[in-house]
């Protein structure tokens, strides 16, 4: 599921913000980004964010704009300066050819500013800011789940208006089907002639009993009722508290099944086209199951 916040906190080191955006994903997928400084919040961010969020793919961005104010407070580390410039002095000793480290990239070597002790006292904002953002995340997604359980709502509709159309013909269409059958197989009895010693009368009543057995193999009342339950079930876990992708992705396996059953079944062309506009709507929503959590 898609979502987007941004949360962001002034501190006398700069401003420090928070921002989570996501694209959908069968499972979490999160990545961090933040300077080396302050990876000291990571474990806490993912602490925070793994148990408010379980499904998609999740990037956190954490940033720290220094402002005015904070330039004068840094300062540097003298063991860290003099133990580099030996370093440099080693090298430049081995390779005289070696131009001499810049201004820039020793202010850049880690270590070298002391900042340590205010990454560390910046954590608290950070996951302060963190907590809101998920907040808000949270609350995006809800709005976007509501309106994708929305439009499944409205396709298991449909799939319970075919369940409840095939149930309403599935007896004329059965009594139709028999009725060819027998007919077609008295016309080749009569054609070739009654079987031996046996009476054209008793013959067709073993053919209807057989037609009968028959026509108990492809009644489809029972898949229809196990459809209408996954409806009324879809309905429960949509209503429900709590994360619902993963059953839903379960209980859809089940409808996909009674769908090809059902057009296994397929003794008419209506029953046929009940159960290919089924599959349709099971496929529909599972593409959006696949956007919810």
């Amino acid at each position: 599921m898609t979502g987007y916040a941004l949360a962001t906190r002034e501190t006398p080191a700069g401003q420090v913000s928070v921002e989570l955006r996501s694209v959908n994903s069968r499972f979490l997928d999160l990545i961090l980004r933040m300077p080396d400084e302050l990876r000291i919040a990571e474990p806490s961010l993912r602490e925070l964010i793994g148990g408010a969020v379980q499904r998609g793919k999740l990037e956190c961005r954490v940033a720290l704009r220094a402002g005015a104010g904070a330039l004068p407070q840094a300062q540097l580390e003298p063991d860290v300066v003099d133990h580099l410039a030996a370093l440099q002095a080693q090298v430049r000793t081995a390779l005289p050819d070696s131009a001499p480290l810049s201004v820039g990239e020793v202010l850049r070597w880690p270590g070298v500013l002391a900042e340590q002790a205010s990454a560390e006292s910046l954590v608290p904002t950070i996951v302060d800011a963190a907590r809101e953002a998920i907040a808000d995340f949270v609350a995006t997604r809800a709005r976007e789940g509501a309106r994708l359980a929305a439009l499944i709502l409205e396709r298991a509709e449909a799939i319970d208006a075919i369940a409840v159309q095939v149930a309403a013909r599935s007896p004329e269409l059965l009594a139709q089907h028999e009725q060819k059958l027998v007919e077609r197989l008295r016309a080749a009895l009569e054609s070739a002639g009654a079987v031996a010693g046996v009476p054209l009368d008793e013959t067709m009543a073993r053919v209807r009993q057989e037609v009968t057995l028959h026509g108990m193999r492809i009644d489809v009342e029972e898949e229809i009722d196990r459809l209408r339950s996954h409806v009324t079930e879809l309905r429960r876990i949509l209503a429900g508290p709590g994360p619902v992708g993963k059953r839903m992705d379960f209980l859809l396996q089940e409808f996909n099944r009674e769908a090809n059953t059902l057009g296994s079944k397929a003794a008419a062309l209506d029953l046929t086209s009940a159960a290919i506009d089924l599959k349709l709507l099971v496929e529909q929503i599972r593409e959006q199951v696949q956007n919810i959590e």
